[in-house]
């Protein structure tokens, strides 16, 4: 087989073939995978919400709050009252070791400056802005980020809560409730 020049017609028509036949084989994988990933993230919504209320009535509410290095999806329990009864984060894009430390920072019962767990949500700041919380150690934006999306969860329960009902809290708010199951 003849080898082609190398003119520049010739190599833009290698990389455009090239190009063709990496989006279409890309384009495929996408379409394989595309209900599997949607699976997964429903699963991982309904485990978040089981999670978050910790076998109480309440509800699960997501929320999202832009942290240091993006967009942080946040999973949020709260009790009729306001108190926080779990969350989980579902998606972030903070910096390893430091901000991906919300995941656990604002649970841990043996530090009591730093757990929002039994706590009213609505004006949660982290301590260096005069609040109560200790932000995680070098990732403020981070944590206010966080505290951000748990008063937002706050927020949204109250405007959906009694007589008036604010527009979009069916899809803002999903109320799971607990059964007790005696076998």
């Amino acid at each position: 087989m003849k080898k082609l020049a190398s003119t520049f017609p010739n190599m833009v028509i290698s990389l455009t073939v090239i190009t063709i036949v990496a989006a279409t084989a890309l384009a495929g994988v996408y379409m394989l995978t595309k209900t599997q990933i949607e699976d997964q993230a429903n699963q991982t919504k309904i485990e978040a919400q089981a999670a978050v209320l910790n076998g109480q009535e309440g509800q699960a509410i997501e929320v999202e709050a832009d942290g240091f290095g993006g967009k942080m999806r946040v999973m949020v329990g709260l009790a009729a009252d306001g108190t926080i009864l779990g969350y989980e984060i579902l998606e972030h894009s903070e910096t390893p070791g430091l901000g991906d430390k919300a995941a656990v920072w604002f649970k841990d019962t043996k530090k009591p400056n730093q757990n929002i767990i039994g706590r009213k949500a609505g004006n949660l700041t982290v301590s260096k802005d005069g609040g109560e919380v200790d932000a995680i150690t070098a990732a403020t934006i981070s944590s206010r980020a966080f505290l951000k999306a748990i008063n937002s969860a706050a927020a949204q329960v109250e405007g959906c809560s009694g007589a008036t009902q604010v527009d979009g809290c069916a899809e803002a708010t999903t109320k799971v409730e607990t059964e007790d199951h005696h076998e």
